[in-house]
């Protein structure tokens, strides 16, 4: 099983490529990271959103659990983002985490969401946006593990 990240951008820069590979390198089955940069869009507004939303929706397998970040999304603490992770894990589902462009992306994306997540109600910067969830997604794996990273 695969945890997927579909992000509209450019490639890591190096700050960041270095902050992801060392949560990668501690990852453990069942949390394979895997990352799919698509290109942003030569458009603007509606229509880069658009064209942006279905170049995700087509990289998007029906049986993905699909996870949107979205700063409108549900606002949740790791232990419950463990537990989210878990059970499409536990049913043999492919987690795909989507991270739309500067533009958000289409009503198509968010109605086929399964959960939409908000790392919080502030904007971040994508680059940025990628390590944190990166670092997430770490922290989740320890603690449906039952291993001392995370203290609560």
């Amino acid at each position: 099983m695969t945890i997927r990240v579909l992000a509209i951008g450019k490639k890591h820069e190096s700050w960041v490529t270095e902050g992801i590979d060392r949560y990668e390198k501690r990852m453990k089955k069942p949390f394979d990271l895997k990352w799919q940069l698509l290109p942003h869009s030569s458009r603007e507004g509606d229509s880069a959103r658009t064209e942006e939303s279905e170049r995700i929706l087509s990289k998007v397998e029906t049986r993905d659990y699909l996870i949107l970040l979205d700063e409108r999304g549900k606002n949740i603490d790791s232990p419950t983002l463990a537990r989210t992770l878990q059970q499409p894990l536990d049913t043999s589902r492919n987690i795909t985490v989507v991270i739309g462009g500067a533009y958000g992306v289409a009503p198509s994306v968010h109605s086929r969401a399964d959960f939409t997540w908000s790392l919080s109600k502030l904007v971040f910067p994508h680059q940025l946006v990628r390590l944190i969830l990166a670092e997430q997604l770490y922290r989740a794996q320890e603690i449906a593990g039952g291993r001392p990273y995370h203290h609560v």
